[in-house]
């Protein structure tokens, strides 16, 4: 992966640039984590960052290896939360957006354009943005937002395995496995279940 997309910016004078990515759409458990990654022009890929792919497809290790090489690397770095309330009564697109608009505004710093990894741009930021399809697999600050959502989300997942433990938490993170229907199937939905998803559906009445 390159910086070139991140290069055309900074020469037509975009100082900041900010890219957003998300994890924990497709769960039946836990939240939404956004990450928010911010470089400015003196940003290089140095060789320990050379590795930077779409957090997919490293493995758990290899992500948690970046992490801190690439908090320590960036301008600013922050994350955005939504737990599965706010999910059920939403719904989880407009969670995501707001778990991105937090891991902006937590970064401390006002980007001058925001990448934002998908088809959709988040609605309401009064910040240039460009949505961008694959953005994770294209964009090198993209890709490094997703490691750090995917490992932010996986830690999240496992502290939660510790106070919900009959359900796997710590393995499947939340995904929709053989074993985690099965476990629901037998002690029914936890507090961190998304009631408005199958197989619960659960109306919300707000």
């Amino acid at each position: 992966m390159t910086l070139d997309k991140e290069q055309q910016l900074f020469n037509s004078d975009y100082n900041l640039i900010g890219a957003v990515d998300e994890v924990g759409r497709g769960p039946l458990a836990g939240p939404v984590v956004s990450a928010c990654v911010i470089i400015d022009k003196n940003f290089t890929i140095t060789p320990e960052l050379k590795k930077i792919r779409d957090s997919k497809k490293l493995s758990a290790k290899q992500r948690e290896a970046l992490f801190p090489i690439i908090k320590k690397q960036v301008k600013a770095v922050a994350i955005g939360i939504c737990d599965n309330t706010i999910i059920d009564k939403y719904n989880i697109l407009q969670a995501t957006f707001l778990s991105m608009k937090k891991a902006i505004k937590k970064t401390g710093l006002q980007p001058d354009i925001v990448l934002v990894d998908g088809k959709f741009k988040i609605p309401k930021l009064n910040i240039p943005q460009e949505a961008i399809i694959s953005g994770d697999d294209l964009i090198f600050s993209i890709a490094m937002a997703s490691i750090i959502a995917k490992v932010s989300r996986d830690f999240l997942m496992t502290e939660f395995h510790k106070d919900y433990p009959k359900y796997g938490f710590n393995k499947h993170k939340g995904y929709g496995t053989k074993f985690h229907l099965e476990m629901i199937d037998l002690y029914g939905p936890c507090p961190i279940h998304r009631l408005s998803f199958a197989p619960f559906n659960v109306k919300s009445n707000s």
